[in-house]
C-alpha cells in the first residue's frame, strides 16, 4: 500500500510529521508522501525522523491560477536528493504572495466589521496560513457556525471578503516542476469542474500534457470507481503517469484515512523509473 498525497500540520493538516509517519506505519503503508501546500517544512521535518520501513518520497501540492479558479498541481522529486535549491526558493515566493493576499483578506474582514487579526489567524495556520484557517478563527470568534457556513458568508470565490491570490499559472508551475526535474500531476482533476463535460475535460488534460504534464492523480478520496476508470483511461489515451493518495489533513477532513485509497504499488515505480 501507498499514499502519495497527505497533509501535516505544516499546512492546513493537524498532525505533525511524525503523527504521519505514525499513521503511515499502522496503515501497513510501504511508501508515502506529504505533500503540503506551497512547502517542504513538513517533508523535511519527517526526513529527521526514522521512517522505520515507510519510504518517503519528496512532494509538495502547489496552489496554481487557471483563470479566475485556483488549481492544484502535485509536485514529485523521487530523486533520493529531493527537490532542488531553486525550486524550493521559488515555492518559497509562493507562499510570500500567500501572506500578501493574507493581509487584504484581514483588511477586507475588518472592513465588514470582523474582529480578526493576522497574528491571531497565524497562531492557527503556522508557516502556511489560508483560507482554512481564517474560516477555523472565524468559527472560533462566533462569526460562522462552522467551516463551510465561513466560507459561504466570508471568505469563499462568491463571498465578500474573498481576495484572489497572486500566485503561479498551471503552465507555468508545470514548466518550473518539469525545469527542476520534478513530476507533475494533476491534483484530484474531479474539482477542475468538468467531470460533467467529458470532451471538455478531455481536451483540458490534453492541453495540459501538450504544457508538459506528466500525470493524472488517478485515484484520490473523491473519485469513485467511474471517475478511477474514466481517469485512469485518459491517463493511458494520454500517456501520462498515474497517480494517488487519500488527501489526509488529520481533523480538519475527519472521514478521510491515511491509506483508506487503494493505489497500486507499482505507481510509486513508474514514478521512480520516470526522470531515470
Amino acid at each position: 500500500m501507498i499514499d502519495l498525497h497527505t497533509h501535516t500540520c505544516e499546512s492546513d493538516g493537524t498532525d505533525s510529521p511524525a503523527q504521519l509517519l505514525t499513521l503511515a506505519r499502522e496503515a501497513g503503508l510501504r511508501a508515502l508522501s506529504i505533500t503540503d501546500h506551497d512547502t517542504f517544512l513538513g517533508y523535511d521535518a519527517a526526513c529527521g525522523l526514522d521512517p522505520e520501513g515507510v519510504d518517503l518520497l519528496c512532494g509538495v501540492e502547489l496552489s496554481c491560477r487557471h483563470g479566475s479558479k485556483t488549481v492544484h498541481l502535485l509536485a514529485y522529486f523521487p530523486d533520493p536528493s529531493g527537490a532542488p535549491a531553486d525550486f524550493r526558493v521559488w515555492v518559497d515566493s509562493i507562499l510570500e504572495s500567500r501572506r500578501v493576499r493574507n493581509l487584504k483578506l484581514v483588511e477586507r474582514l475588518r472592513g465588514l466589521e470582523v474582529d480578526i487579526t493576522l497574528k491571531e489567524v497565524e497562531a492557527v495556520g503556522r508557516s502556511v496560513t489560508g483560507r482554512p484557517h481564517f474560516a477555523q478563527v472565524l468559527v472560533q470568534k462566533g462569526y460562522a457556525a462552522d467551516r463551510n457556513d465561513a466560507f459561504r458568508r466570508w471568505i469563499g470565490e462568491e463571498s465578500p471578503a474573498f481576495v484572489e491570490r497572486i500566485g503561479p499559472t498551471l503552465p507555468e508551475a508545470i514548466e518550473r516542476v518539469q525545469t527542476s526535474g520534478g513530476i507533475s500531476s494533476l491534483a484530484h482533476p474531479v474539482r477542475v469542474g468538468l467531470s460533467n463535460k467529458l470532451e471538455e475535460e478531455l481536451t483540458f488534460f490534453a492541453e495540459l500534457r501538450d504544457a508538459g504534464l506528466d500525470a493524472l492523480e488517478v485515484f484520490h478520496s473523491d473519485q469513485g470507481p467511474a471517475l478511477v476508470d474514466r481517469y485512469f483511461e485518459y491517463a493511458s489515451l494520454l500517456g501520462l503517469l498515474k497517480t494517488g493518495g487519500s488527501d489526509y489533513h488529520g481533523g480538519n477532513k475527519p472521514g478521510l484515512r491515511v491509506g483508506m485509497v487503494r493505489v497500486p504499488d507499482e505507481v510509486l515505480g513508474a514514478l521512480r523509473e520516470f526522470r531515470r
